[in-house]
């Protein structure tokens, strides 16, 4: 089977408003974010120059994606102010793709945005999180029970919940993520 090209891919993504349209579990989050989030000055700058390079993006994400929650209406925005179309594909609907940007080899972890040339190449790739958001959530986990007790679960459900609660509220977790993309598209 011939791989398809990051084009071809581009052209079956949803738009953004498609896939907010589409979401059941994390569109109050996602808009919450994508409404609130702001930038520098020197973000706009960096934007507005990014612009030049007509630039569009491939992105793997899932509604019920926690990173997915904040990630991908700050990419968004980002998008917008660089003159950037991004695409969105569902990842379990959409293997093919998702298995050659796997996390370390062996993880489907989402999102993950593929930054494409006019002609469709590859120029970045950004995700599944920043740096600094996955050690917040280390220090989270680090409190989890061994996952043979009983409560593991349960435990699990709360501390995954403390980390959306804080990653699509906080605008600190935002420029967090704001830099860590920016850092990527130089």
């Amino acid at each position: 089977m011939m791989k398809l090209s990051l084009n071809t891919w581009f052209e079956k993504g949803m738009s953004f408003d498609e896939y907010r349209k589409s979401m059941e579990v994390n569109r109050d989050e996602l808009s919450r974010v994508y409404e609130k989030v702001d930038f520098t000055e020197e973000d706009l700058q960096f934007f507005a120059n990014l612009a030049n390079e007509k630039w569009r993006g491939v992105v793997l994400t899932a509604d019920w994606c926690g990173d997915a929650s904040f990630c991908v209406p700050i990419i968004q925005r980002i998008g917008e102010e660089s003159n950037m179309e991004l695409k969105f594909l569902i990842r379990d609907e959409n293997l093919e793709l998702m298995d050659q940007y796997l996390t370390n080899g062996t993880a489907r972890s989402i999102p993950i945005f593929v930054f494409i040339d006019e002609a469709g190449n590859e120029q970045r790739v950004w995700g599944p999180r920043a740096e600094k958001v996955q050690e917040f959530l280390q220090t989270l986990l680090i409190n989890l029970p061994d996952k043979d007790a009983s409560d593991f679960k349960d435990k699990q459900k709360e501390v995954f919940g403390q980390f959306k609660e804080k990653v699509t509220t906080d605008p600190d977790m935002w420029r967090v993520v704001i830099e860590s993309v920016i850092t990527r598209l130089k």
